[in-house]
């Protein structure tokens, strides 16, 4: 059995995992009082709206898969659209190339809230008020923060202090940032959540009480406050003060849907992910780009084959995945296309953007996406660009190179007694992108920064379609039936650690009769920069590769030798996992979660 910093948990009760332990034990205290993976998901999450503000808020997005026991795996999508009057022709004559990464013209329709509570009501069992009590209470009698909290705010300091003074209110407590083992509290989120339960008591059963509350997010005093923070003139990343696009039709006329999933086999497994309004088809890509004979795993050769495989997937991610056109995603995942993008790949690293032509199509990149940034001019950060983009009062994106104060997304992983299944990873409206709401106490998201101004792209910004999202959870079957949901933060590294992860799962050793999930979540991991960042200032670095420090000494000459632009970052710097699995002969349930960072964590029965 090979060294692992924790053990992967087991057992046949539940199992959560979650970006923080407060989320991971609040799911699990769900399922203790007989709730459901469903319900256990839903309290997580408004948790880790409170527990990790600078990662993730109410007005944020989410998509989620899940697995209901006997049934097949969905998709909810929790991504909210460009509002109706967010056209690039608008954002052009404002005389911007790229959407804001900050402030309220870079807001989409907020879809968390809807997706979370749709979920609550069609496959849940508790009620509103037992799912939210957590959260609540978090917000009311605060949680010790974690340190990056502190970090985050510090890195905004001064536009706090002199524009978004509302966040300074927050997250400036007695003119201090939020510091360890000193609660933090949020009142106006707890005042937010009890008003809303205070509005929707008499409303009926566990359903319609639970619609009600999705009326009051459309129409109601949060609709109106969200509104009116979208009209204030704000500061962005531009340099510049405006006003939002977002307003109350927008708000009335979306709710959060259910589609099936992409999904690919590989080796006896099917791994699920979102559509390509996601970035999800490109880890199904990669896994289509393998050849039937892998070299030895962590080699120099299997790395540079992963690494390889990855830039020509991203690649066709940003030629061809969006919201605004037919993606021809068959194509893409074909064997013939396939074949002929895997010949592109060789011993030497690539340091070109290669997209294909699928069905022979002629592919076409944004124009910016053929302009590598540099490091020092555009803020480009050699350890991942992560997200979101961090709000400076100059307007300056920059981010620490060492990722104290880098944003970036949080995960959900729960699997309940009876099979019951769910991945999710909500990010967005986070308190460095975005003036808090003073009447609600969170902030709008910025995921309209995701979209080109540029005509004619599938990601080109229109109204009513989604902006792609880089957030990506999974879900795996064996012989079809779901046995492991998983996910990372990350941005557009997400889709890098995850094939990493689950091949490390699907080539390693079992341990204790299962899944091994530790041993893959805790093995070095990369990423590389070579396309184009999802992220304002849009930024990559062509042939760049950054791995862990502890990556043996032979696999980085190898990689070096190859021609790989290689950073090595700090040791424990690369991936942020969570996961759980359920074996389907025997119900053992499992589960594990990521050590980098000291934050997130596993629990179950």
């Amino acid at each position: 059995m090979q060294f692992t910093t924790r053990p992967t948990l087991q057992g046949t009760f539940g199992m959560a995992s979650a970006t923080h332990w407060l989320a991971a034990q609040s799911a699990m205290a769900v399922l203790e009082d007989g709730g459901n993976a469903f319900d256990a998901a839903v309290a997580g999450a408004f948790v880790l709206h409170v527990v990790e503000p600078h990662l993730n808020g109410p007005a944020g997005e989410v998509p989620i898969l899940l697995a209901p026991a006997g049934g097949a795996v969905r998709v909810l999508c929790g991504q909210g659209v460009a509002p109706a009057a967010a056209t690039a022709a608008r954002f052009r004559d404002l005389g911007l190339d790229l959407v804001p990464g900050t402030g309220p013209l870079a807001a989409a329709v907020p879809g968390a809230f809807d997706a979370w509570l749709l979920l609550l009501r069609d496959h849940g069992t508790k009620s509103l008020d037992d799912v939210l009590k957590y959260a609540i209470g978090y917000a009311e009698h605060g949680h010790p923060p974690v340190e990056n909290i502190g970090a985050t705010v510090d890195s905004v300091r001064a536009l706090f202090e002199t524009e978004w003074t509302s966040s300074a209110q927050l997250y400036l407590p007695g003119g201090r940032p939020p510091r360890p083992g000193v609660p933090l509290r949020n009142p106006a989120l707890a005042a937010t959540w009890r008003r809303l339960l205070a509005e929707t008591a008499r409303s009926g059963n566990r359903e319609a009480r639970i619609d009600a509350a999705r009326e009051v997010w459309r129409g109601g005093f949060i609709a109106e406050a969200l509104v009116r923070q979208s009209r204030r003139p704000t500061l962005d990343t531009s340099g510049e003060r405006h006003t939002g696009t977002l307003d109350a039709a927008d708000l009335a006329n979306w709710s959060a849907t259910y589609e099936d999933p992409v999904s690919y086999d590989w080796n006896g497994w099917t791994v699920c992910k979102a559509g390509p309004w996601s970035q999800g088809p490109a880890f199904l890509q990669q896994l289509a780009l393998l050849p039937p004979e892998l070299p030895e795993y962590g080699s120099a050769d299997y790395v540079h084959l992963l690494v390889e495989g990855c830039k020509l997937a991203m690649a066709d991610r940003e030629a061809w995945y969006g919201d605004a056109a037919e993606v021809p995603l068959a194509q893409l995942l074909s064997d013939e296309y396939n074949a002929g993008r895997r010949a592109l790949i060789g011993s030497e690293a690539s340091y070109e953007l290669r997209p294909g032509a699928p069905g022979g199509r002629t592919p076409r990149l944004p124009d910016l996406a053929r302009k590598p940034a540099p490091l020092a001019d555009e803020g480009f950060d050699p350890m991942g660009v992560g997200e979101p983009t961090l709000a400076r009062l100059s307007g300056d994106p920059r981010v620490a190179a060492d990722g104290s104060t880098r944003g970036d997304t949080c995960h959900l992983d729960v699997v309940d007694r009876w099979g019951n299944m769910i991945a999710a990873t909500p990010s967005g409206g986070w308190l460095q992108s975005n003036p808090v709401v003073p009447e609600l106490g969170f902030p709008l998201g910025t995921r309209l920064q995701m979209a080109w101004l540029e005509e004619g792209l599938p990601n080109t910004l229109t109204p009513g379609r989604r902006p792609r999202t880089t957030l990506t959870p999974s879900l795996a079957l064996r012989d079809g039936v779901p046995v492991m949901a998983f996910g990372t933060p990350g941005g557009d590294q997400q889709d890098q650690w995850q094939p990493h992860f689950f091949l490390a799962v699907a080539l390693r050793a079992p341990v204790r009769g299962g899944l091994d999930l530790q041993g893959a979540v805790d093995a070095p991991n990369w990423h590389n920069d070579a396309f184009p960042s999802s992220f304002y200032p849009r930024g990559h670095r062509p042939g760049a590769l950054t791995v862990e420090s502890r990556t043996p000494d032979a696999v980085v000459a190898g990689l070096r030798r190859r021609g790989h632009d290689l950073t090595l970052g700090p040791a424990w710097s690369e991936g942020r996992l969570c996961a759980v699995a359920r074996d389907a002969e025997t119900g053992v349930l499992s589960a594990a979660a990521n050590p980098r960072g000291m934050q997130g964590y596993a629990v179950g029965r």
